[in-house]
């Protein structure tokens, strides 16, 4: 059932939101069920459209925020080594910023506290704002500050009165969560200490651009930020974009730094970035036609290869059971029939189905029991660390299947 609310004004600038993507009704990305389980996927429509005004990409239809970040979130930010060593070094830079005698940090969406835990470690002041209760508690086992709930402009103004301003407030893979963007930001407005800033880092549209990266669009990934469009938000709310600087976790992401209007100085990256967009068309009608055409063409040739694969009677697993890919496989109708069982070392989703496809989640050890002749790597933006950790896959004789940039056989 479609119970998605449906968008045609921006939610940044009330500008004609106008759609160039649809990937038909889906699932939510994280909500694997039981098997046997008598209840129905929520469902809605999952397309994605550009602001005529601010170039702001968004989806089309807005997802209820408990329904996607609840108690049972079975995502975990620290479930990768990479992830991890990637967290440990930001904590380590932001460091830099704590100049003052009793610096604040906060942090927007902690998770399970994988970037806070060092401050913790220091006794540095700090604060995660989680609003999914599970991944809280193992924040605070862990000794982070949290605050189970979700950030807004009112949850930030009690912050502030209880703990004065902040120096440096982050959020990792969390802002383009956010529908209510508005509200975040006169938030962070009203936190941030008066030479503080704000840091985020989120999937970065000219990435999924260039890669044909589909599947990094789904219910939890409301915004698809751009440089263009983060300076224009930003400077509603009397702050400016002050550096960009492009990330390779998570298949290409950008890290964006803010702070209050004339603070900083502003990074020549942020110009440079801002010109290769417009030199490249990025939020262009025919950039954007051009992308929709490329996920379709994907989305035949995957089914394809499954379907041929299968009438050769070759054996074929999922590795990695991501949010992305409730996107893949819903979009392409990829059932058991093709791929019949997903890989995954989450413990919260092994013994479930996946969202709307209905496939099993086995743990790691079914990977192996036996190796398969092919195996869909879902878990693509970690493609380096799986290859390197599943060398007895490659040694049976076993082939990865690619969907991005394009459907290929490694």
């Amino acid at each position: 059932m479609d119970t998605g609310r449906k968008n045609s004004v921006c939610h940044v600038c009330t500008g004609v939101v106008r759609e160039f993507a649809d990937f038909g009704s889906q699932p939510l990305s994280d909500a694997f069920l039981p098997p046997g389980d008598p209840a129905g996927d929520f469902r809605f429509r999952l397309a994605v459209g550009v602001c005529g005004s601010c170039t702001m990409v968004q989806l089309m239809s807005e997802v209820p925020r408990d329904k996607m970040f609840h108690h049972d979130y079975p995502y975990l930010s620290s479930g990768s080594q990479f992830m991890r060593e990637h967290f440990a070094t930001l904590a380590a830079r932001l460091r830099q910023d704590l100049t003052g005698p009793a610096p604040f940090v906060v942090e927007i969406g902690c998770n399970d506290g994988v970037m806070l835990e060092s401050f913790a470690a220091e006794g540095v002041h700090h604060l995660g704002v989680e609003p999914s209760g599970g991944v809280a508690q193992l924040a605070a086992a862990k000794g982070v500050q949290v605050r189970n709930a979700f950030f807004d402009e009112p949850t930030a103004a009690e912050i502030l009165a209880e703990h004065g301003p902040a120096d440096v407030v982050f959020a990792a893979n969390t802002l383009c969560h956010i529908p209510y963007i508005g509200s975040i930001l006169r938030g962070v407005a009203t936190l941030l200490s008066p030479g503080g800033i704000f840091v985020f880092e989120d999937p970065y549209f000219a990435d999924i651009v260039e890669r044909n990266s589909f599947d990094q669009i789904y219910d939890e990934h409301f915004f698809f930020f751009t440089v263009r469009s983060v300076q224009f938000m930003a400077l509603l709310h009397g702050l400016e974009l002050v550096d960009a600087e492009r990330l390779t976790v998570h298949g290409g992401e950008l890290r964006y730094t803010l702070a209050r209007k004339g603070t900083r100085p502003v990074s020549p990256a942020v110009a440079e970035l801002a010109a290769e967009e417009e030199l490249s068309g990025l939020t262009s009608a025919e950039t954007l036609a051009r992308f929709a055409s490329n996920v379709a063409r994907i989305r035949t040739d995957l089914v394809e290869l499954l379907r041929s694969l299968r009438a050769e009677g070759k054996t074929v697993a999922g590795y990695g059971a991501t949010a992305k890919s409730a996107t893949v496989l819903n979009f392409c109708g990829i059932g058991p029939d093709l791929v019949p069982f997903i890989s995954d070392t989450s413990a919260t989703k092994q013994g479930r189905l996946t969202p709307g496809s209905h496939i099993p989640v086995r743990p790691p050890d079914a990977f192996a029991d036996p190796y398969p002749d092919y195996a869909v790597l879902f878990a693509w933006n970690h493609a380096d660390e799986i290859l390197a950790k599943e060398i007895g896959f490659r040694e049976s004789g076993g082939r990865w299947i690619r969907y991005v940039p394009d459907v290929h056989i490694v």
